[in-house]
């Protein structure tokens, strides 16, 4: 029994024998009973204003339409949410990774070394020491 029609009586329809042959088999695709089946297509009928006697031809566009307007949503809120990860995760992760490499390549810059020379003045104590690819220090 369906929840919420348990304590309606039954009322009975007469219909046509073929008729009754195909309603059954619709039911059985259904997976519903015969009342929930009834019940399910005129609330179909009416929230979509649709006569079962007139063309749909008309609601098809509008049906086409619709399903464009959703499609469009979804794409956009696809692209927003590609654009959020972009901006959050991969961005913020290539620049650490950028400033990762610097800081390996930052060796072979120059550096600073402690020079003896006495005609220097006093004050001066470190000269620049250029990295050499034969690692020999000059």
């Amino acid at each position: 029994m369906e929840k919420g029609y348990e304590k309606e009586q039954f009322k009975s329809l007469s219909i046509k024998a073929s008729v009754a042959e195909k309603f059954n088999g619709f039911c059985k695709e259904m997976s519903l009973s015969k009342s929930m089946t009834v019940l399910v297509m005129i609330e179909f009928f009416q929230e979509n204003n649709i006569s079962p006697v007139e063309s749909i031809e008309p609601n098809i566009e509008t049906l086409e339409k619709r399903i464009s307007l959703l499609i469009k949503k979804r794409m956009n809120g696809m692209i927003a949410i590609m654009k959020d990860i972009e901006k959050n995760q991969t961005k913020p992760t290539v620049s650490i990774l950028q400033s990762l490499f610097e800081q390996t390549g930052s060796k072979k810059r120059a550096r600073m070394v402690e020079k003896n020379d006495p005609y220097l003045e006093k004050d001066i104590h470190f000269r620049e020491k250029k990295y050499l690819n034969n690692n020999d220090d000059a």
